[in-house]
């Protein structure tokens, strides 16, 4: 018994493949789509080693190894207490704004600082989720991107945006020697193709060109002509106006 292939799509937090999952299932039901949700920092690794056969990345990736296609770039938001008097601010948030809070960088971090704002934690937190514990304990903020902010919900905490704050990219990547057709069919989808349009194997099979002319009809053997029946007359002719009759002129009384 054939199984039909699966394709596996890797995710890292924050990422939400729904809305493309749904438009697998309804392009191509034969092909199970596997979603595996791996901690941010294992997306390229997962690629490399062949556990997934794309994945929805943070970026950079290494070019000479994956292909990567950015999909869009998230806001950075910072995260606090609601105690806390960021708060009060109703606008954006300056990273000069931190100067005087402890600022966690978690080992898992995706914003790739070249230089952290505020105070510097004792410690690094291994993971979004624990810096999130530490500032639910009013112990210092913490610098994400807005759907980690809103992965890791709280009520007891808040966000607002950092303008001036690095930003991360999001990306569809997959390893540059396994392109595949169905890599090429989840391709199309993210970037909104059609059936028609898309290149993968759901893509609808092209119609035929039209023949130049099409057949021609039979022509109609023309009828013999029963005695005393007029010809018939073509199609567009001009009928002849009836010739006036002749006699002799007559005489007057």
């Amino acid at each position: 018994m054939q199984v039909n292939p699966s394709f596996r799509l890797a995710y890292v937090p924050g990422v939400t493949p729904g809305k493309w999952a749904r438009v697998w299932g309804e392009r191509l039901p034969d092909v199970p789509l596997d979603l595996l949700a791996v901690p941010a920092g294992d997306g390229e690794r997962t690629l490399r080693e062949g556990g997934a056969d794309a994945g929805l990345v943070r970026l950079p990736v290494d070019k000479d190894v994956l292909s990567a296609i950015p999909l869009y770039t998230e806001t950075t938001v910072v995260v606090f207490p609601k105690e806390h008097w960021l708060a009060a601010a109703e606008d954006d948030v300056a990273l000069a704004d931190l100067a005087d809070d402890v600022v966690f960088h978690p080992l898992d971090d995706t914003l790739g600082w070249t230089e952290l704002p505020g105070r510097p934690a004792i410690e690094r937190p291994a993971t979004t989720g624990d810096a999130i514990e530490l500032v639910a304990a009013n112990v210092g903020v913490l610098l994400v991107p807005q759907s980690l902010a809103r992965l890791h919900h709280r009520r007891d905490l808040t966000y607002r945006t950092v303008a001036d704050a690095p930003q991360s990219q999001v990306a569809l990547s997959w390893p540059q020697e396994r392109t595949t057709d169905l890599v090429e069919e989840f391709i199309g989808i993210v970037r909104g193709r059609t059936v028609n349009s898309s290149r993968g194997r759901g893509a609808a099979p092209a119609q035929e060109p039209k023949k130049a002319e099409a057949k021609k009809a039979p022509a109609r053997k023309p009828q013999p002509q029963k005695a005393g029946q007029k010809p018939a007359q073509k199609t567009g002719q001009k009928p002849k106006p009836a010739a006036a009759k002749r006699g002799k002129p007559r005489r007057g009384r």
